[in-house]
Formats: C-alpha cells, sequence, structure tokens
C-alpha cells in the first residue's frame, strides 16, 4: 500500500518555480512521485537548473516560460502544461510581485502591475484548471499567502491587500468544490530566506528586529514550507479545505 503523501501519477504545476519558495515546493512534489511543471517568467538559467533538479527525483519534468501579467499567458500557460504532462491535479499559485514602496508613492502602473500578477493571474488559472479538476474528481489548489495578511509591512501596503484578496478566493471556493474533492487552501510563510528577501535581511539591524519577533527565533528556509504543501497536496490532506497554515515560525501570534 502506497503512502498518503505520495502524489505518483500526479500533475503538478507551481508557478514561479524557478527559484526560492516554488522551487523547494516544485522539487518536494517531484521527490513525492508528481510530474511537475517548473515556471518561470521566461526562459533563464535558473529554471533549466530547476527542471533538472526536479529530474534527478525520477520524474517527468518540464520547463514553462509565461508572464502571468499577460491576460493570454494565464490561459495558455494551462493548456501548455496538459499537452506535455497532462491534466494538472495540483496547482501551487506561488507567484508573485512585490514592490516595496511608501504607500503614497505607488504608482497606478505599479498598482496594476501587482493586481495583475497577484490576484488576476490566480483567477484566470482557477478558470482554466479547476472545471477540469471537478470534473476528475480530484484537485489540490494551494496559494502561497503571506505574513503579510495579518502582520503587514507599512510598505507592502498593495502587496498584503492583494494576498489577503486571493485567500478569500481561495476560502469562497473551497466551499465551491468540496463535493468534488478539490481543496483549496492557503500556506502563508513568515520571513523567508529567498532572493527576493535578501536585499532587507542582509541589514544585521533589520535581521536582528524581525528575528527577535519571531517565537522561533530564526528566518525560515524556504524548505521549510515544503511539508505544508505536500500534506495539502495529497490523500493525506483530503479533508483539510479552506484553511490557512502559517509556516512563519509562530511570527503570527508572537
Amino acid at each position: 500500500m502506497g503512502s498518503p503523501f505520495r502524489n505518483g501519477g500526479r500533475v503538478a504545476l507551481v508557478t514561479g518555480s524557478s527559484r526560492g519558495i516554488g522551487r523547494a515546493v516544485a522539487l518536494g512534489l517531484a521527490q513525492s512521485g508528481g510530474a511537475v511543471a517548473v515556471h518561470g517568467a521566461e526562459g533563464s538559467a535558473a529554471l533549466d537548473e530547476a527542471v533538472e533538479e526536479m529530474r534527478t527525483a525520477g520524474v517527468r519534468a518540464e520547463a514553462f516560460a509565461a508572464d502571468l501579467a499577460q491576460a493570454d499567458a494565464c490561459r495558455r500557460l494551462p493548456e501548455a502544461v496538459a499537452e506535455a504532462l497532462g491534466p494538472i491535479d495540483i496547482l501551487v499559485l506561488n507567484a508573485s510581485l512585490e514592490l516595496r514602496r511608501d504607500w503614497r508613492d505607488v504608482t497606478e502602473e505599479e498598482i496594476a502591475q501587482q493586481v495583475a500578477v497577484n490576484l488576476t493571474a490566480s483567477l484566470l488559472l482557477l478558470q482554466a484548471v479547476v472545471p477540469g479538476m471537478a470534473a476528475r474528481g480530484f484537485g489540490r489548489v494551494i496559494a502561497m499567502g503571506s505574513i503579510q495578511e495579518v502582520r503587514p509591512n507599512p510598505r507592502l501596503v498593495v502587496y498584503a491587500a492583494l494576498k489577503s484578496a486571493q485567500t478569500n478566493v481561495m476560502v469562497n471556493l473551497a466551499r465551491q468544490y468540496a463535493a468534488q474533492n478539490v481543496t483549496f487552501n492557503t500556506v502563508s510563510p513568515g520571513a523567508i530566506a529567498t532572493e527576493r528577501n535578501a536585499a532587507v535581511l542582509v541589514d544585521p539591524a533589520y535581521r536582528a528586529r524581525v528575528e527577535s519577533e519571531i517565537p522561533a527565533g530564526r528566518i525560515g528556509l524556504p524548505q521549510d514550507c515544503v511539508g505544508a504543501c505536500l500534506l495539502l497536496a495529497s490523500d493525506a490532506g483530503a479533508y483539510i479545505n479552506g484553511a490557512r497554515l502559517f509556516v512563519d515560525g509562530g511570527w503570527h501570534v508572537g
């Protein structure tokens, strides 16, 4: 009897998976036996390296470049994945755009860019993928949220608001598709040592202040987010639906 945490034979699309949290989650899904679509906004050495890393797990993995700020790209991406690997069983909405600004200085264009990637793209991908999941009687959707939903940084007003909106979408859909064995959950990381966060975490005073607020006393690693995603993507997580799971060392309650 196989492990209920395995995903053998299933196809996963992890957006924004050429680096950081997305890459760690994609690798975890590959190691659990699933075929993985590795996505980046454009072709890059990092994207190619990520695919090769997945293939070392002995599963199918393919690279897909798509600018999710473009609506047409959001619609074409699932079609391309299905053609190359098969229908998508697991969708991890990880790609996002984060612009650190004083909210009074954020331009209309910067607002639109963040809305396009952080909310519109998620909705378009869901529209393309979820009906097929429901028809087949299996689907797992995991949205990557953020600690910003409950501990918003003053310089991330737009990003934090859009992460909250995405979580609301997940809760809404969780009620609609539970009977079809399609679940919708959010994993909300805290301070994670990624390339995106490197510029602020390199400041010793800032890093020390953040670590002092985290009960675990440390900055997280991308790998810390993998276990939660593997659970939610698997048969073992079938009765978890509409949940928000913080992976933040306890920061949200600290």
